[in-house]
């Protein structure tokens, strides 16, 4: 996670937050600028809301850091907190934000009729959307053995010593297991999680792309990881070890023969005390725009929220008509989350 960055260009402010409180100060509500504090780390996010700027006049003023510094410093600031948008990933972090009462709901007919209702609630509202995928070596596994897995075949007894995935307090392994929760119960996701850990290569370490990286060289069979990553990789922006690394692997949605592929967001809210809300408003109502949309898909490789905007290509060559999961709501992540963690270490997930 980046904790600083550059003022770019006139039209952006961009704030440092070093820890939960920072020493900034803003000016002041004004009727042309809007505060977002985000936990989004690219850079092209920036570019984004230059984008805003241009073209409605207000002034960004962006706050970066981790989620949870974030959080602490609204909810410290209370009533006099500069902050009027919250963006951050996956939708177990937005239900930890409502539940603690960082959002406001708001009323717009533009975020209800663009993002499907299963993206959604009326505090917090997807603007991306990931899928946490599986990835595999053909050299080592058929494409029809791979391509009709299922998230429950990784606890199957003849993958042992063959999945690679990251820590149990990865937010976004919490939202997975939390997904199955909602789907398959506690006590078969309990087992799952146990027949996890008994296939695993090695103990969680790593990022997602150090888990794509250890199947490419071999080191496992199977890897769970978002799917952003893929492509993230093949575009040469980690490196030339990373895309070459990335051309040995393919990606499977698992689930396409029931419930679909786990979905999760990027997404934000209204603040609850935000001094400009009108403005903040308008700001996600603008993240939701073709021009926006097609912005992030093609710099974070990211999936679209609204509907006539294609995947980045570095994305869409492994196919954009996959089944996604949407009979579990995300908002269900964060209920079950903390559950989730119990049963990972319950299982020796580490």
């Amino acid at each position: 996670m980046k904790l600083t960055r550059k003022i770019v260009g006139a039209l952006v402010a961009i704030t440092v937050l070093f820890t939960g409180v920072s020493t900034n100060s803003f000016a002041g509500s004004h009727a042309k600028e809007v505060n977002v504090f985000t936990s989004r780390h690219y850079d092209s996010d920036v570019k984004l809301y230059e984008k805003f700027t241009a073209k409605t006049g207000i002034k960004v003023n962006v706050v970066s850091g981790k989620a949870k510094a974030l959080e602490k410093r609204i909810l410290s600031e209370g009533k006099s907190s500069k902050a009027d948008v919250f963006i951050t990933v996956d939708a177990g972090n937005l239900g930890s934000a409502k539940a603690k009462g960082i959002f406001q709901s708001i009323n717009s007919k533009t975020l209800k009729s663009k993002i499907p209702a299963n993206f959604r609630t009326s505090h917090w509202y997807g603007v991306a959307k990931r899928a946490r995928i599986i990835y595999y070596n053909p050299k080592s596994m058929s494409a029809d053995e791979a391509q009709g897995l299922n998230y429950e075949d990784l606890s199957n007894p003849k993958y042992s010593n063959s999945v690679v995935i990251r820590a149990s307090s990865n937010t976004y392994n919490k939202s997975l297991v939390a997904s199955l929760i909602a789907n398959n119960g506690s006590s078969k996701t309990g087992k799952w999680a146990k027949g996890i850990v008994g296939n695993m290569a090695r103990d969680p370490k790593g990022n997602d792309r150090a888990q794509i990286m250890a199947v490419a060289a071999g080191k496992a069979k199977l890897a769970v990881a978002n799917s952003y990553y893929i492509a993230l990789m093949l575009s040469g922006k980690k490196g030339p070890e990373q895309q070459a690394a990335a051309k040995l692997v393919k990606p499977v949605f698992p689930n396409q023969n029931n419930r679909g592929t786990h979905m999760n967001i990027s997404g934000g809210g209204v603040t609850k005390y935000a001094p400009n809300k009108a403005n903040a408003i308008k700001f996600l109502e603008f993240l939701v725009t073709k021009e926006a949309q097609q912005h992030i898909v093609n710099n974070t490789f990211e999936y679209p929220m609204i509907d006539g905007v294609k995947p980045n290509k570095l994305i869409s060559q492994f196919g954009t008509s996959f089944k996604q999961d949407t009979k579990t709501k995300v908002s269900k992540y964060y209920q079950n989350q903390k559950k989730a963690l119990t049963l990972m270490k319950k299982a020796g997930w580490k």
